[in-house]
């Protein structure tokens, strides 16, 4: 479903509904893309003129850059520091460096490469403009049902039909090599006894804090590039749902409450699902589902002042809903403490002995950490990589990433085979023409050591 605005909330301000689409663009010049990004964050309140302007034009530096400072340089520079935030004022640093990068991934600004919050803040802002054909499906775009509903099941269903046997309850502990190739794989059942899988193909398709787990040192001799995934950091970006019995009148889009401790977004689910809700996922008395994505479990909250790893998980509920009536409720009625029918935290996330524990991290891009990234295929012939963790166009951490390195997988397979079969299809970001001549200029300097053109 296509979803055409969004929410941003504020502490003590009354929050603001922002179209997501540039829509009156008829065309694209460096001019106008700057000026539709001032006109895009001029909402945010207390941001000089001047600092809005800067940020509009940093982010042509971005678009200007070539591949090889994207490469050589970016990669290696923190967010925080290609947008020049020392020195700005505290909505510049809140808002435009810290929010919009906590909102995206659980990126920290001090941390996160520029060449990955770069990619995908040029991939966002194009598709907002509405004139990319690749992007005619908006920039936000959201399931119409569950996501096991509306994708997981129909998947599984269509890989089952196709031949695919899935193995639950199987816990893989071991690659084994022999004669340069993957021979077996052990994996351990839920009451602790193992067994050997062999096969022609290994494909490793599990979150990285998993995959390096398998990578013993007889593997990492056959390849030591895949060291390198050692190095890579994860993070926590989970969340709770909140059950109400009354329809929300907060407006239909993505909420995003700039500024919160947790670094809190949102989303309503009943009107995005098709079907009525309340008949077709509770019992009548659920009328709406309020989402919410915790992207901060480090910072303290305003209600106990404490982080949300050290909550427990009644005490997460009450802090969340706190933040979010804080930043969504100066002039609003949108969210009442009486409409709350239950809620649900993740399952991800556990407590125990007094420790909090998440069973899903996720991968962050630090300065640097592209070169940690393994690709799809490694030195070792028939083993292969899936995951948010493997390099690809998108970068970041999602389905999207994920669906990426699949097809690579796929594709690498293929070739290792030497079938025939017609390839997955793989699509690079967008690289407008319009923005060839200076990054050819760039290139040219970059290469002689200059900085960029906007920079020097």
């Amino acid at each position: 479903m296509r979803v055409e605005g969004a929410v941003a909330g504020f502490r003590g301000r009354p929050p603001i509904f922002a179209p997501v689409e540039a829509g009156s663009l008829d065309q694209l010049t460096l001019e106008l893309l700057q000026n539709s990004i001032i006109g895009a964050f001029s909402f945010i309140p207390e941001l000089p003129p001047a600092e809005l302007a800067f940020f509009a034009e940093q982010m042509m530096v971005w678009f200007t850059s070539s591949p090889e400072r994207r490469f050589g340089q970016w990669e290696y520079v923190t967010w925080e520091q290609i947008m020049h935030a020392n020195g700005k004022s505290r909505a510049y640093q809140d808002y435009l460096v810290n929010a919009l990068t906590r909102i995206t991934v659980a990126a920290k600004p001090h941390l996160s490469s520029a060449r990955t919050i770069g990619t995908i803040g040029e991939a966002l802002v194009l598709a907002a403009t509405g004139l990319i054909p690749q992007f005619s499906g908006g920039v936000d775009r959201v399931l119409n049902r569950p996501t096991n509903e509306a994708w997981i099941d129909p998947w599984v269903d269509y890989l089952g039909g196709r031949g695919v046997r899935f193995v639950l309850g199987q816990r893989a502990t071991t690659l084994r090599l022999r004669d340069g190739v993957i021979g077996s794989a052990t994996v351990v059942d839920s009451r602790g006894v193992a067994s050997t899988v062999t096969a022609d193909w290994f494909v490793c398709a599990i979150p990285v804090e998993r995959a390096v787990d398998l990578l013993g040192d007889e593997i990492i001799d056959a390849d030591p590039r895949l060291a390198g995934m050692r190095e890579l950091q994860t993070d926590w970006m989970v969340g709770i749902q909140y059950y109400l019995t009354s329809a929300t009148e907060i407006p239909e889009g993505h909420i995003a409450a700039l500024g919160t401790p947790w670094a809190l977004t949102a989303l309503r689910q009943a009107p995005m699902w098709v079907g009525d809700f309340a008949a077709r996922y509770s019992d009548g008395s659920v009328r709406e589902c309020l989402s919410v994505d915790i992207s901060d479990w480090d910072s303290p909250g305003i209600l106990y002042g404490r982080s949300a790893k050290q909550c427990t998980a009644t005490e997460v509920a009450a802090e969340v809903w706190a933040q979010l009536s804080e930043w969504l409720n100066t002039g609003t009625d949108w969210l009442r403490r009486e409409d709350i029918h239950s809620w649900h935290i993740d399952p991800g996330i556990t407590w125990s002995g007094g420790t909090t524990r998440n069973a899903t991290p996720l991968l962050v891009n630090t300065v640097g950490s592209y070169d940690h990234r393994p690709d799809a295929h490694c030195a070792i012939p028939n083993l292969f990589f899936g995951g948010d963790h493997v390099r690809s166009h998108i970068d970041l951490a999602t389905m999207e990433s994920a669906n990426e390195s699949g097809r690579a997988a796929a594709n690498a397979i293929l070739d290792a085979a030497d079938n025939p079969a017609a390839r997955a299809t793989i699509f690079p970001l967008v690289a407008l023409p319009i923005f060839e001549p200076a990054k050819r200029i760039d290139a040219d300097r970059f290469r002689a050591g200059l900085p960029h053109l906007l920079e020097g």
